[in-house]
């Protein structure tokens, strides 16, 4: 069984910052590429950053500049650090990983963590 357990959403006021984590843990031989995603109500589930086994990272446009995503030395902690946050920033913040989960195992397959509110108030 794999986990992943996002914390560190909280009330922020409108241009602050704030870093959310993501551990993993379980049944985990390694883990590629580990990421954030966001969702408002009624809205899908949108990619924020994603960053991979070789420190390779990827934003989309509304986070280049104010958004930071990192991972620990194991690989197995992912971090977003959001800075200058908007009003159109609040949403539940998603961590997503690709998790080999055993050593003869072909291929990784998705994880979900199960969300940590971000609320921007003004």
């Amino acid at each position: 069984q794999v986990r992943l357990v996002e914390s560190g959403g909280a009330l922020v006021q409108a241009g602050g910052s704030l870093k959310l984590s993501c551990a993993a843990s379980g049944s985990i031989f390694s883990i590629n590429t580990m990421g954030w995603y966001r969702q408002t109500p009624g809205k899908q589930r949108d990619l924020v950053a994603t960053i991979t086994g070789e420190d390779s990272t990827n934003y989309v446009d509304f986070a280049k500049g104010r958004f930071t995503v990192s991972r620990d030395n194991a690989g197995t902690t992912v971090y977003l650090q959001m800075n200058s946050l908007k009003p159109e920033d609040p949403a539940v913040y998603y961590c997503y990983a690709l998790v080999l989960t055993g050593r003869w195992e072909s291929a990784y397959k998705p994880f979900w963590g199960q969300g940590t509110q971000v609320t921007v108030s003004s």
